[in-house]
């Protein structure tokens, strides 16, 4: 019985803490910013693609990078992946005529979402951390998530190049071949859950002002990697199911859907900012 109760009171607890960061969040109107991160988001994802294709191709075999970009991406745009990697390529077959004028815009264009994802951070945390970041250190932080993210993207090429021979490697067990392909698919996909993980937790690290502990912080990278994922095969199963968006918004209904999934993955890397700064309110108060 006693066990009953602690049971009960724990889950009290939690269920209040739940309670507290989602009426935090809509105080802080979690869903407004949501949606504008969602909006700068489209205006971003290409140039980003584009300008890291541009610097990594010096390094690595274009082709290769595109084709890892691409089953990355479907973690993250699920039924999006292969329309923008295609206009990526497109772009990449007239590279030699972007002068100096044109990276500059790539540039700007690629570090909106950044921005915005900052501006957005800041308000969730601004009842933990009133202090605001100084212009110079605002300005420089997208740039350096644009070289974090071209680092993952050279880095996880050079795995999967690695790992592709797995695809065609035979295994003979007792007389019989067995094919490896599954350990290959099996690789990239908790490859790219570790990459969603990591680069959610520098978020959170890195945007809110003031110092977070990187326990908050990876618990919050895994919670909204974990979110996401349900999500993500929520909008997998409605790809395949319905076309109800279709009938409606008709030529529009793509961009539509695509806008609602990025704000999806906004709302989650939101929650798990307001679970953080929940976190902290409650340690501060307890000290």
């Amino acid at each position: 019985m006693v066990k009953v109760y602690k049971a009960l009171a724990a889950f009290g607890r939690i269920s209040g803490f739940l309670l507290r960061v989602l009426g935090r969040f809509r105080q802080n109107q979690g869903l407004i910013l949501a949606g504008s991160i969602a909006y700068y988001t489209l205006l971003s994802v290409i140039p980003l693609m584009i300008l890291i294709l541009i610097v990594l191709s010096h390094f690595m075999d274009p082709e290769l990078l595109i084709e890892t970009m691409q089953r990355f991406l479907e973690l993250a745009m699920p039924g999006y992946a292969a329309a923008l990697t295609e206009q990526v390529r497109v772009f990449l077959r007239y590279r030699g005529v972007i002068g100096t004028v044109g990276i500059l815009v790539l540039v700007f264009f690629s570090s909106i979402a950044f921005s915005v994802l900052e501006s957005a951070i800041s308000g969730i945390f601004h009842r933990v951390r009133p202090r605001r970041r100084h212009f110079l250190v605002s300005s420089i932080l997208p740039y350096l998530f644009i070289v974090i993210i071209a680092l993952g993207v050279l880095t996880l090429s050079f795995v999967v190049g690695a790992l592709e021979q797995l695809e065609s490697t035979k295994l003979e067990v007792f007389g019989h071949k067995f094919g490896l392909g599954f350990i290959f698919s099996f690789a990239v996909y908790v490859l790219g859950l570790s990459a969603e993980v990591f680069l959610i937790t520098v978020l959170y690290l890195i945007l809110p002002v003031g110092n977070t502990s990187f326990r908050h912080a990876l618990v919050g990278g895994l919670a909204a990697t974990v979110l996401w994922e349900i999500t993500r095969r929520v909008i997998v199963w409605y790809y395949k199911t319905f076309t109800f968006v279709n009938l409606i918004y008709g030529s529009f209904a793509s961009v539509v859907v695509f806008l609602l999934g990025v704000e999806a993955v906004a709302i989650i890397v939101l929650l798990g900012a307001q679970v953080i700064a929940e976190l902290e309110h409650v340690n501060e108060k307890i000290r």
